[in-house]
């Protein structure tokens, strides 16, 4: 059962609004389960998760990988076909580089940037890659971040810099080279923004 947002604009919008409450309740026990497992536990099983709370009552097929093709903008994603190797493939680069990197947003940069790149579901694949960043954010930080507004949050409240920062990384991708540090400096200025936010 779905709502369609051209049949009801202002119940699409508050499921919506109530989705993205309840992903951040599941988010919250993933990080939870994430300090007390380790980064091995982020895996296929927490996205899926991450992603059906985020587009169920709005999208079918939530919480898989999806089987079709899909487009975005300029951006053409991979295959279908390809997602799950490429999925399989991020998370080994989180899980293998996670002593290695001592930069407190690299990674999270990375997971932001490769989620919205591979576009690995039909729907909400931003809400999901900024939930999995903020997961990993935390796990760096060794606890839930403390502060009022989430850096989620502030990434929707003002999406262009954001928008930059991925295209600077497909750039980078495109002519060969791995590069996502422009989006790790923007978040390191929104999570610096979130932290001086406390009550």
């Amino acid at each position: 059962m779905i709502v369609r947002k051209s049949d009801n604009p202002e119940l699409y919008k508050r499921v919506h609004e109530q989705n993205l409450l309840r992903q951040y309740d599941l988010l919250t026990n993933c990080i939870e389960i994430g300090l007390s497992k380790g980064i091995d536990g982020f895996d296929k099983y927490t996205l899926w998760g991450l992603n059906y709370a985020a587009v169920v009552n709005i999208a079918q097929f939530g919480g898989r990988f999806r089987e079709e093709p899909i487009y975005v903008g300029k951006h053409i994603p991979p295959h279908f076909n390809d997602v799950p190797e490429l999925m399989d493939r991020f998370f080994s680069v989180i899980h293998e580089n996670w002593d290695l990197s001592d930069h407190p947003t690299l990674l999270a940069a990375y997971t932001l940037w490769r989620i919205n790149w591979i576009h690995p579901f039909v729907e909400g694949n931003g809400r999901t890659a900024r939930a999995a960043c903020y997961y990993i954010l935390c796990m760096k930080y060794g606890d839930l971040l403390p502060g009022k507004k989430i850096v989620p949050e502030r990434i929707r409240e003002n999406r262009q810099p954001y928008y930059d920062a991925l295209k600077a990384a497909d750039l980078a991708w495109a002519d060969g080279h791995f590069d996502v540090s422009k989006l790790a400096e923007y978040l390191q200025g929104l999570l610096k923004a979130q932290l001086a936010d406390v009550e």
